[in-house]
């Protein structure tokens, strides 16, 4: 698909998957936006300063988990 400058992100998926997925984002109080945002900005975080050791969560993600708990 060809890339625009509109700001907007289109794709096609399997119509019984985004009802499953919607589904999940929304008993979770998430918005398909807030998802997508909140996991592209991990992403990128991680391709620009990978993790060490493999499945190690930066010291302050740790550390705000268990300041959260």
């Amino acid at each position: 698909m060809a890339i625009g400058d509109s700001g907007r992100v289109v794709l096609e998926i399997d119509p019984a998957f985004k009802r499953e997925f919607y589904g999940v984002l929304t008993r979770e109080g998430l918005t398909l936006k807030d998802w997508f945002l909140m996991s592209a900005k991990e992403y990128l975080r991680d391709i620009e300063q990978p993790y060490l050791f493999e499945n190690e969560p930066p010291k302050e993600e740790a550390a705000n988990k268990e300041a959260a708990s």
